[in-house]
């Protein structure tokens, strides 16, 4: 079978199995931004709770965390851990965006999706995952979105042979799907999922709902488990 129809019959049996997960949560750009920061090593609730804690203290700005001093910042996001890496790593992206787009998402995301990707990789504390979270989700932009679960679900599946780097799994998404911004979005959000709810370090396989697609055969774990 080639790739894209793979790639593609996983997605809608994951869809249908799981339903659309609707990511990602935030009500502003800047918001969704500020919880792809914080949600960095900790689970989703953690990191929400930080991003409340900012907002009711009015500090959901790029100005308002610019203006605060570290210490401030770092007491409202305790929740997200390593929260004083993560405050300086919100004020670094503030700076960027104030210094290079007057403050201003619709200017930043006005910009190429390779040459804005390449200038968040550069900002101290933003990753790969993290800068493709912010250019799909805040962003509107077709950039896949890859992660250790993505890497683990490959494998454990004996899925494109010789992808290890995130950028070369990252590549065969985009490579081989449809340029779909609801696509991308969902297709990350329930790879997650899945890799939660049963494709977990310690897997359940027998409930796995895309186990029997064509070739697919999870090749390190029995089926009867």
């Amino acid at each position: 079978m080639a790739i894209e129809s793979l790639l593609l019959r996983i997605f809608y049996k994951l869809l249908e199995h799981y339903g659309p997960r609707k990511w990602w949560p935030g009500n502003t750009k800047f918001e969704v931004i500020v919880g792809a920061i914080l949600v960095q090593s900790v689970a989703w609730e953690n990191a929400r709770g930080a991003v409340n804690s900012l907002k009711k203290e009015g500090l959901l700005s790029p100005q308002a965390i610019l203006s605060a001093t570290h210490e401030e910042i770092a007491t409202k996001i305790i929740s997200s851990r390593f929260y004083n890496q993560k405050t300086e790593k919100l004020k670094s992206f503030c700076s960027y965006l104030m210094a290079n787009y007057d403050g201003s998402l619709n200017k930043m995301f006005s910009n190429t999706l390779s040459d804005l990707r390449e200038d968040l990789l550069h900002i101290k504390g933003i990753g790969r995952e993290t800068a493709d979270s912010i250019l799909l989700y805040a962003g509107n932009k077709l950039s896949f979105v890859s992660d250790a679960y993505t890497k683990r679900w490959i494998e454990r599946y004996g899925l494109f042979d010789g992808l290890s780097t995130y950028d070369q799994i990252r590549e065969i998404f985009m490579n081989n799907l449809p340029e779909d911004l609801y696509i991308y979005n969902e297709y990350h959000a329930l790879i997650v999922h899945h890799s939660k709810s049963i494709c977990k370090s310690a897997p359940r396989c027998h409930l796995c709902p895309i186990k029997r697609i064509t070739e697919i055969t999870c090749c390190k774990f029995s089926e009867n488990m």
